[in-house]
């Protein structure tokens, strides 16, 4: 932070000497993402000045690691000509994440602004559908054929390299561009230069399909650890391909949908800095109004045992307790499925597997809490009401677990996201349950109300 702010003052003195050869030393001495923070804290003329000192490929690096904002401020403050620049040094994949991001008008405009190839290949990724593969990856890589040798394969692929997304896999294609194997770019290095490229195929490529969602390549990197993987068609043809890079901006962006649904917020899709009062309220308030009409239950439970609760005072003071526990324990049972999904270790298949676990765990997990409350209760009223607190502490616990555990299986059954079953929405049905169920056995052992 201590850097940041030091070399904030040194460009910020930089430029308001105009100092040009200075800044543009300085610049390109910057990692791309250490200039890309400075962005936010520059005035817009200012980082305007800032990215047309860069070097051109140092631009489109720096370009790439900016918000949506920051880009669009940029592409607003630069000419026609540093734009058709900018465009050309960008990555096929990050210029369509660009285009996406902007208005049609605005697109159709930048893509005017393209070479005739880069145009044709921009058109092409856009044409897959939203958030599918086909836009996530790049069209840029390495190939070599079968027949080739090892020297002739890595000749070729020095000559490829100036223009791929990467070169550490090398991908084997027929004339047809069916892709026939992947090869690490180490295994050809230490092979045989006289060596047949089919030699060293073992023929079972891990490939995505150009069509499947983004979360597919995430969870196939995740499997197996590739740093790319390549991107075919239906007929096997390789059309690009998908590296590590790409794929964190997806996880992350799911993380964050996730953690906001687990939260009943609907996703914001800009920063929490960023959005306004209007917008934070709106996100916010259509969940919690829902929850609101969901816990009135809870008041009905409670006003239908007023009596009860009259003639025994003590029993206000674990309804806190017990209700909370309930939920705790319902969020937890939520957590762990909704994870366990979320890396495909579960599907609906298994929820009578997992039903008879939890039932296992969350009885073991009542009972241990049972114990403790117990003693609170013997203190407070006497036997009879720790007998009270103890059984529904485990009921309580035990339903309230059976909830958070099966509402994302319920949720996936209807096509709707389980993380939306997390957090207030889990925590309020237990709440319901744990009144009626609390007061309720409460009136059998008192005999009240």
């Amino acid at each position: 932070m201590k850097k940041s702010t030091s070399l904030l003052i040194q460009i910020r003195t930089i430029l308001a000497e105009r100092k040009w050869s200075e800044l543009k030393q300085l610049a390109g001495k910057l990692e791309a993402s250490e200039i890309a923070s400075l962005f936010s804290r520059l005035a817009a003329t200012d980082a305007t000045l800032l990215f047309r000192a860069l070097p051109r490929d140092h631009a489109a690096d720096v370009f790439s690691f900016l918000d949506e904002d920051q880009q669009q401020l940029l592409l607003q403050e630069m000419t026609e000509q540093e734009t058709r620049t900018l465009l050309a040094e960008l990555s096929p994949d990050d210029r369509t994440e660009l285009f996406e991001e902007l208005p049609a008008v605005t697109t159709q405009r930048l893509l005017n602004l393209l070479a005739a190839e880069d145009r044709k290949e921009a058109l092409m990724l856009l044409g897959y559908p939203k958030e599918s593969i086909g836009r996530l990856m790049s069209p840029d890589f390495a190939v070599i054929q079968p027949e080739q040798t090892v020297g002739e394969a890595i000749d070729s692929i020095r000559k490829q390299a100036p223009g791929t997304e990467t070169i550490q896999v090398c991908y084997v294609v027929d004339d047809s561009g069916k892709l026939l194997d992947d090869i690490r770019l180490r295994r050809l290095i230490l092979a045989d230069p006289g060596q047949k490229v089919a030699d060293l195929m073992a023929g079972e490529p891990v490939v995505l399909n150009a069509f499947d969602p983004e979360g597919v390549a995430v969870s196939e990197m995740k499997r197996t650890g590739y740093f790319a993987l390549p991107v075919v068609d239906g007929a096997g043809k390789l059309l690009g391909v998908v590296t590590t890079d790409d794929v964190l901006d997806v996880a992350v962006e799911e993380a964050t949908i996730d953690i906001h649904k687990g939260g009943a917020i609907r996703p914001l899709e800009m920063s929490l800095t960023d959005a306004n009062v209007f917008m934070l309220f709106a996100r916010r308030v259509p969940w919690l109004l829902l929850l609101v009409f969901m816990n009135i239950f809870s008041g009905a439970g409670i006003a239908h045992y007023e009596d009860l609760i009259e003639a025994t005072v003590a029993l206000v003071f674990f309804l806190p307790l017990l209700i909370d526990s309930g939920g705790n324990a319902g969020s937890q049972a939520a957590t762990l499925v909704i994870r366990s999904m979320a890396l495909g270790e579960l599907k609906i298949r298994d929820y009578a597997r997992v039903f008879f676990k939890e039932t296992r765990v969350s009885f073991a997990l009542g009972a241990a809490m049972a114990v403790a409350v117990a003693a609170i209760g013997m203190f407070r009223g006497g036997p009879e009401i720790a007998l009270v607190v103890a059984l529904s502490m485990v009921v309580i616990v035990f339903v309230g677990s059976l909830i958070g555990m099966s509402l994302p299986f319920i949720f996936t059954k209807l096509n709707m996201d389980p993380a939306t079953a997390s957090g207030p929405v889990v925590t309020s049905l237990a709440d319901i349950s744990g009144v009626l169920i609390y007061l309720g056995i409460a009136a059998a052992i008192i005999g009240v109300g």
